[in-house]
């Protein structure tokens, strides 16, 4: 027997071994995934006929869960509805309305409006997206005759998967896209997966996905310490949690579940999927109003120059150039603003043909690393090597910035990794240098 399976045994009580203390590892080679659909399909051949299936706990009453019935079968329901006026942090859940139509931009042939808006996160019983891994709560979020709907599904075993399947699957089908967080790598395939298993293909929906993971990772990956829902939405969201149930502790509290038939312990999975689809909602309100390019009435300008450039980055990217000039601009002008920031800048402005404003660009990263002359000065001194060598044919300009570059490769401790990719960077400057001594020389005579 898997130790996952006696992990669950204690949890029932039923464990009869004589050293409680003892550790049962999974055997070797052993799938998780699979063992745990095992243990899950175990309890419920033993509880099948331990109580009848039309009843539930009054305790699910307590938070707002419902048996659900349709043509396949039954599960849990919990149906939440919130107001248009009603705030989550920045955001009223009414700015999605004018948010929605900048989201088309993420599929730019399919037009966008809040009602047209499925937002998903799921609870699961594991990390994987293989066929052991059960997700035993779906959460959706849709507007609706201007409130915003909350609809939690549960099954209290493996059984009522399918009718949860065909109540999601039935949902799908009047929305066009699919809003998440990491739900294109995780969430989506993962249903997808379960939709296969229990034979629900037909008619299977393809939502245009806006996964907003990955807006957060282009805008937030250095100037937040993590890119989790749970900090961005503290940090840029204005959301703060109050005795939140982590996503990591939901499998063993639905385990718990399973193990001795109580749902208090759920009443907090519960409210975290609850507030993650909130969430999820803000952001979409965040991001369409950044792609609607009008923010000054909905959202604060970014205070932090590398995030101002970029979002200016990632809304170019997106198709949207005219708040991004506005936020490059702010980041050149801005009273304390990092080398590599300046460094970034000046690459969009190198491949856009602004050659003028890159060397500034460049010139300023040198002299605001003067005296810690860092990657960011590095990589200024030999773009600007490049550029009097083959835009100026200014050879003499050219190896100053090349021999600078060289130099301080040989002796900054930064660079003092003897890796291939710093051998081969120490041999193109060398070649560089050679180089321009040999058409300077040329020049001369």
């Amino acid at each position: 027997m898997s130790g996952l399976r006696d992990r669950m045994n204690r949890l029932r009580g039923e464990s009869r071994e004589k050293d409680k203390q003892s550790e049962v590892s999974l055997a070797e080679g052993a799938n998780e995934d699979e063992s745990l659909a095992e243990a899950l399909t175990s309890i419920e051949e033993e509880s099948n006929d331990e109580a009848d299936p039309e009843w539930i706990s009054p305790v699910w009453d307590t938070f707002g869960v419902k048996l659900h019935k349709n043509d396949v079968g039954s599960f849990l329901l919990r149906k939440i509805v919130y107001p248009s006026d009603f705030r989550h942090g920045h955001h009223a859940i009414e700015e999605l309305h004018a948010a929605a139509p900048g989201l088309s931009s993420f599929h730019p042939l399919q037009s966008s409006a809040a009602e047209k808006v499925l937002f998903l996160d799921l609870e699961t019983t594991g990390l994987g997206v293989g066929t052991g891994n059960i997700p035993f709560m779906v959460g959706i979020g849709y507007m609706s005759n201007h409130q915003f709907v909350i609809e939690q599904t549960l099954i209290r075993h493996p059984a009522e998967e399918r009718a949860m399947l065909a109540y999601l699957a039935e949902k799908l089908q009047n929305y066009t896209y699919l809003a998440t967080y990491n739900g294109k790598t995780f969430d989506w395939p993962l249903v997808i997966n379960r939709f296969i298993m229990n034979g629900l293909v037909r008619n299977l929906w393809e939502p245009k996905h806006l996964d907003f993971l990955h807006p957060a990772r282009s805008i937030w990956r250095n100037t937040l310490v993590s890119c989790k829902l749970s900090h961005v939405e503290e940090e840029r969201l204005g959301i703060h949690r109050e005795d939140d149930v982590p996503g990591s502790l939901a499998p063993q509290l639905y385990f718990q579940y399973l193990a001795n038939g109580d749902p208090a312990p759920l009443e907090g999975v519960f409210r975290h999927n609850e507030t993650d689809m909130l969430s999820l909602a803000c952001l979409a309100i965040r991001f369409g109003h950044l792609l609607n390019e009008n923010i000054r009435d909905y959202i604060p300008l970014p205070d932090e120059p590398e995030e101002m450039v970029r979002t200016g980055l990632w809304l170019e990217r997106m198709g949207k150039t005219g708040l991004s000039q506005l936020l490059f601009d702010m980041a050149i002008n801005a009273k304390e603003v990092k080398p590599s920031t300046l460094i970034m800048l000046a690459a969009h402005d190198k491949k856009a043909g602004n050659w003028m404003r890159a060397v500034l660009l460049w010139q300023k990263a040198i002299i605001q690393s003067s005296s810690n002359f860092g990657a960011a000065a590095h990589e200024a001194s030999v773009e600007l090597a490049m550029y009097y060598e083959h835009k100026l044919k200014d050879f003499d300009a050219a190896l100053g910035h090349a021999s600078t570059a060289f130099e301080h490769a040989l002796n900054h401790s930064m660079l003092q990794r003897r890796d291939a990719k710093m051998r081969a960077e120490l041999d193109s400057l060398r070649n560089r240098i050679a180089r321009l001594k040999r058409k300077s020389m040329k020049q001369i005579q």
